[in-house]
């Protein structure tokens, strides 16, 4: 599953940095569902919580609408240099992204209300939840909300694991499972990849 769709020089070089410094960037399973599903909404506002130093921006961008703005929202300065360089050396001009440094939480409630078509997050796995809440503000009807590391490393699944990231990972799934605004889906792609369609 990891290996359908290969992946180019630039997001290696961007996985390849992003490894470099603990970013750990969306695998290319992931990677490919972020495409498909920017493509199939064909999404032209996308706000990304958590840049992986370039490589979920590089997917997103790839399924999104050429003339599409990525908003990147991260809090570490060195992971947003290395994302606009692989935006570079992957032909995306600077005009196709708008970089946000600072913490999500302080940040999203600063974007526009319903003026999002999709919203992906992969930061802090203690605020998923705030991510959420933050996210139903922001997408149109008609948009989508995605997680990545919705198994946890497996760590989902058992009941024993109590951690506080487990345990808002968790959270996040039931809120998701049962919001009746939502449609929600579990994609078994890399460390899991949670989705739900924001209902009109």
């Amino acid at each position: 599953m990891e290996e359908f769709l290969p992946e180019d020089e630039a997001l290696l070089n961007a996985r390849r940095r992003g490894e470099e410094v603990g970013a750990a960037p969306v695998g290319p399973a992931a990677g490919a569902a972020l495409r498909f599903l920017a493509a199939l909404i064909g999404a032209r506002t996308v706000v990304e919580v958590g840049s992986g130093c370039g490589v979920s921006g590089i997917w997103l961008l790839r399924g999104m609408a050429r003339d599409a703005v990525l908003t990147s929202v991260d809090v570490e300065p060195e992971h947003q240099r290395l994302a606009k360089l692989a935006y570079a050396e992957a032909g995306l001009g600077t005009s196709r992204t708008r970089m946000i440094t600072g913490r999500a939480l302080e940040v999203l409630p600063r974007l526009t209300d319903g003026a999002y078509d999709m919203v992906f997050c992969d930061a802090l796995k203690t605020e998923y939840p705030e991510y959420l809440t933050a996210a139903l503000r922001l997408l149109r009807p008609g948009g989508v909300v995605a997680f990545d590391n919705a198994l946890w490393h497996h760590r989902v699944a058992d009941p024993s694991k109590h951690d506080p990231e487990t345990t808002a990972i968790r959270e996040v799934g039931t809120m998701i499972r049962d919001d009746e605004r939502l449609v929600p889906l579990l994609l078994p792609v890399g460390d899991g990849l949670l989705c739900a369609v924001k209902r009109s």
